[in-house]
């Protein structure tokens, strides 16, 4: 039987733990020490990634540009990108991250938008050329660390 090897980046909840990389030995898996780890994790849905279905807004905006299209509506242009950047400085803090560890979850599943960390092919200045953004990277790392 062929074995496959998979590679998983787990953010490991908690002020003592960092990031690490686990991967898979037969069935189990396991951290580069060979140690079998059980995931206890929590999605964190709904937060760099909004959706329909977990908002219950999928009747009227399914995906996160036309629930972004709605806010605007009602608050304006303005007024949406004003609520985004609280909504996403504030929906899932450091603290959060911590309180998860103390209730004994050590993973969290974080959805991520890729407009939070790179532009549309569209908007790229060189075509081809990826063009990262900042954005998302710090939210990662200040979640995390």
């Amino acid at each position: 039987m062929k074995r496959i090897r998979l590679l998983l980046a787990i953010f490991c909840v908690g002020s003592h733990t960092s990031a690490q990389f686990l991967k898979t030995s037969g069935q189990r898996i396991v951290d580069d020490n060979g140690k079998e780890i059980q995931l206890r994790g929590l999605g964190l849905g709904g937060w760099m990634l909004q959706e329909g279905y977990m908002l219950k807004t999928a009747d009227f905006a399914g995906t996160q540009h036309s629930i972004k299209q709605k806010i605007a509506e009602v608050a304006g242009k303005k007024g949406m990108e004003d609520f985004y950047k609280a909504y996403l400085k504030n929906g899932i803090t450091k603290k959060d991250i911590d309180s998860l560890a103390k209730w004994g979850f050590n993973s969290v599943r974080l959805p991520m938008h890729y407009n939070l960390y790179t532009l549309s092919i569209e908007d790229e200045p060189v075509k081809g050329q990826n063009t990262w953004l900042e954005e998302g990277f710090r939210m990662t790392d200040d979640l995390m660390v």
